[in-house]
């Protein structure tokens, strides 16, 4: 087994190693993984083309890493306990051998039904057991799987399937969320009326939502599995074949299909896990996120189960049936490693401490914060009245395209410093350039964020469009991976995220690329064009504020065009990517050339129109003032 991080001393000794000798360290990781064969190279990459390829040459089935490397010694052990949305329900323990059998009987049967190796699947399951079934069944036979998140709308769904081109869809007749039940089936069958690549449907009874099942297409999960041997030999894959693709949002309109190979991600998941969280063999570790983002792939399937864990899944949301649910389930399944979302944990400080402090919350032990930069008061809260001061916080920075976490304090190892990312872990190499590419040396410095040498886990491609991949990360700075991200790094050498430097919002910790929104808007019959900033959310973080100009509205319209508005966005892309500020304007503050001036809206939806810049130049800077009157926040001038 992979050998932990012990110290602050064996921290900064393993980072040493990893960035004089890359090669030789991630080497002697690797060894601790079950290998068809070794490679003929641990590294080969440059950041032009970009090509990246980790352990070259090397056979190895991700699933045997999980199942028959671990099965020995763990195959009574429970990998996964399932706390359904109604707690009312009985929870479930599926232990690493059950897994395993139901794992191996739902790759036959999608062999049985034709699915090869590279084939893509799309999976919008909710969060049940069945998910983690099917995209370890995918990644037995060596399909791709391709994970969308329940909550996008059929569009956003089609767009997924359209792009990837998935043969099969793996759904259930609804979900529940919280008092919510929603019709999962009828949007899988709105989205398939604009794909023409599907050929299966494979539906989970979850709800008992009455659906249309549509004949030689549709087909029951029960009735799929029904017969299908479990005994099953995992496909041999190449240590750079396609594990999955997940789609993240831009900054223009299309999501790119993020790619993460086979090799590379499974050492990183598994290492980023231990070493962060500093799991030990009997803990009990709950990660709240969706699967259907990057954080439940890495940190709730493949990093626990990699390392032999016991991970929870947690159908429900954190208010339901009450804003004490969180601490519930960390008192009944006396949690040790907690990580959740600096938004969930600003919505329930706004419920009162009480719902904290009547639990007992003794089991914990290490707390983390994942999806964007933590404020310090939420923070503060987290440590002082979750942690009672005693669980060290890991303040994680990572993204979809790092396929694990990059920047992070080791839980009990790194001092700890309120909203600071601190240290890289071993074998990530950040650098801090200004807008010219210039590198900045030293502390007490601030600018854009970059990489300058890979890591395994890191995107190799956008799926179909290499050059989008190179534009996106690669073509900003010479020799750099580009995050996006601004961050500055202190006296002491810590890092602070300090959030997105492009048009991408962070809301809720899920990235809204602004075109995106925007295109969902102009769809309005009366819309004429609209401009998307985020702007600063007490609970989500970044919240997102449209201006909006319009054909002549009666008032009836005016008074439903904002209703309007978000029904079209919730449509198109889902309700994550609602506004939560519309604003009706005559004009757009633009230039002569016709370039919306977005940094101007930003500046008014932050309440700060002290340092605007020259407007003079704008087409008609009467428009500022104009738009500052209208504002939905109070503007400071």
């Amino acid at each position: 087994m992979m050998k932990k991080i012990s110290s602050f001393v064996d921290y900064f000794q393993q980072y040493h190693e990893s960035v004089t000798d890359p090669e030789g360290y991630w080497a002697k990781i690797a060894d601790t993984f079950q290998w068809h064969k070794k490679w003929d190279k641990v590294l080969d990459w440059n950041f032009t083309e970009p090509k990246i390829r980790w352990f070259d040459g090397a056979k190895l089935n991700i699933t045997e890493n999980i199942f028959e490397r671990n099965l020995p010694t763990h195959k009574d052990k429970v990998a996964l306990i399932w706390e359904p949305n109604d707690p009312k329900e009985p929870e479930k323990r599926i232990t690493y051998g059950e897994l395993f059998e139901k794992v191996c009987q739902f790759a036959n049967a999608l062999k049985k039904q034709g699915i090869k190796k590279g084939d893509r699947v799309a999976i919008y399951l909710p969060m049940v057991p069945e998910l983690p079934v099917a995209m370890l069944a995918c990644a037995r036979i060596g399909a791709v799987h391709s994970i969308v998140f329940a909550g996008f709308s059929a569009n956003s769904l089609a767009d997924r399937i359209n792009d990837s081109k998935c043969n099969m869809v793996i759904t259930s007749d609804g979900l529940f969320r919280g008092s919510k039940n929603v019709h999962l089936k009828s949007i899988v069958d709105e989205a398939l009326q604009m794909c023409d690549s599907v050929e299966h449907v494979v539906v989970l009874h979850r709800t008992g939502d009455q659906i249309t099942m549509k004949e030689g297409r549709d087909i029951w999960w029960n009735d799929f599995i029904a017969g299908v041997s479990s005994v099953n030999t995992a496909e041999v894959m190449e240590a750079e074949d396609t594990l999955f693709i997940l789609y993240t949002s831009g900054s223009t309109g299309k999501p790119k299909g993020v790619l993460h190979t086979t090799a590379g991600y499974m050492i990183f998941a598994q290492y980023t896990f231990l070493n962060v969280f500093q799991y030990n063999p009997g803990d009990i570790y709950w990660c709240t996120a969706d699967i259907g983002w990057v954080t439940g792939h890495t940190y709730i399937v493949y990093g626990p189960l990699l390392s032999g864990a016991t991970s929870i899944m947690f159908e429900g949301v954190p208010t339901y049936p009450d804003p004490g649910r969180f601490w519930e389930v960390v008192d009944k399944y006396k949690v040790n490693q907690f990580y959740t979302a600096p938004t969930a944990i600003r919505a329930l400080i706004a419920q009162g401490d009480e719902w904290v402090r009547s639990k007992d919350l003794s089991s914990l032990k290490v707390l983390g914060s994942v999806g964007e930069p933590i404020n310090e008061e939420a923070w503060r809260w987290y440590h002082d009245l979750v942690g009672k001061g005693k669980c060290p916080i890991v303040d994680t920075w990572w993204q979809t395209e790092t396929g694990g976490i990059l920047i992070t304090p080791l839980a009990g190892i790194t001092p700890t410093k309120p909203s600071f990312a601190t240290l890289p872990l071993p074998g990530v190499q950040p650098v801090i350039v200004d807008n010219e590419g210039n590198v900045m040396e030293g502390n007490n410095i601030q600018g854009n964020l970059c990489i300058k040498f890979p890591w395994p886990g890191m995107i190799r491609t956008t799926y179909g469009d290499h050059e989008r991949c190179r534009i996106n990360y690669f073509s900003t700075y010479r020799g750099l991976y580009f995050t996006g991200d601004g961050a500055k790094r202190d006296e002491e050498g810590y890092y602070r995220i300090l959030g997105r430097v492009d048009d991408v919002i962070n809301v809720s910790g899920h990235r809204i690329g602004t075109a995106e929104v925007e295109d969902a808007i102009n769809q309005h019959p009366k819309v004429v064009e609209s401009a998307v900033v985020g702007y600063p959310h007490e609970i989500k973080g970044s919240g997102i504020y449209a201006y909006v100009t319009c054909d002549a509205l009666s008032e009836e319209e005016a008074q439903s065009i904002d209703k309007e508005i978000c029904d079209i966005v919730s449509r198109i892309i889902g309700p994550i990517a609602k506004p939560d500020k519309i604003q009706i304007v005559a004009g757009l503050p633009k230039t002569r050339s016709g370039k919306i001036m977005r940094r101007i809206l930003r500046k008014i939806g932050e309440g700060d129109a002290t340092s605007l810049g020259d407007t003079s130049t704008l087409l008609d800077p009467g428009v500022v003032d104009e738009i500052i009157r209208g504002a939905k926040v109070e503007v400071k001038r």
